[in-house]
């Protein structure tokens, strides 16, 4: 596993919650941990790990997601896909 990745993971698990996720660095470590991604050209991803689906607005200006409660959606995703932070 590389610790880059699970860096990145650990980020959406941060308490305080972090507000400054690199939609691109995010995405590249949620392939490593196996998840199938495709953006629409309305710039919503969609995420599927284990046979769980997730759907997410993208950014529209820049590269961070900052939405709250997308983050605290995607951290439930991503414990129900059975990925933690360490």
């Amino acid at each position: 596993m590389s610790h880059k990745h699970q860096a990145m993971i650990d980020k959406v698990f941060a308490h305080p919650m972090a507000m400054n996720l690199d939609w691109k660095k995010l995405s590249s470590a949620l392939t490593h941990f196996g998840a199938e991604i495709s953006v629409s050209e309305s710039n919503h991803a969609k995420i599927v790990i284990n046979g769980n689906e997730f759907n997410l607005s993208l950014p529209h200006h820049g590269h961070e997601l900052n939405n709250r409660d997308d983050i605290a959606k995607l951290k439930h995703f991503l414990e129900d896909s059975g990925i933690s932070g360490s």
